[in-house]
């Protein structure tokens, strides 16, 4: 399985709303619940209306469109980097999943997922 890794750094956002998400940034993942809104962007897009934030997050993504039949597949990828003491924080879209880990094991976790037998570009 092919990885491609994101050259971007990512912010986890707690926003108030999304009136000041740029949507026609190249990543935007929002997320509502009856408790809160979220926002992953790239750290450059990050609104000014933001309750909290996380920055230092990089990403990869698996480059493939995944069957929602496919199980298993985030699972392995996390249970890899979980016993490399790597954490993540993971968005899954319509076609593939994303992961992202802190800027500081980011090199370290796509080494142990290459080690592993994942093709990383």
């Amino acid at each position: 399985m092919i990885l491609k890794r994101i050259e971007a750094g990512f912010s986890v956002c707690k926003v108030s709303d999304y009136s000041k998400v740029d949507f026609s940034a190249q990543f935007c993942f929002v997320g509502k619940t009856d408790e809160e809104r979220s926002l992953v962007c790239q750290t450059e897009n990050v609104p000014d209306n933001v309750i909290e934030r996380d920055d230092g997050w990089r990403a990869f993504r698996i480059d493939d469109v995944l069957d929602f039949s496919l199980i298993g597949i985030l699972s392995k990828i996390s249970s890899i980097l979980a016993e490399n003491k790597i954490g993540i924080f993971a968005i899954s879209t319509f076609n593939t999943d994303y992961v992202l880990v802190k800027e500081d094991t980011f090199e370290k976790a796509l080494d142990v997922l290459g080690d592993a037998g994942y093709s990383i570009r």
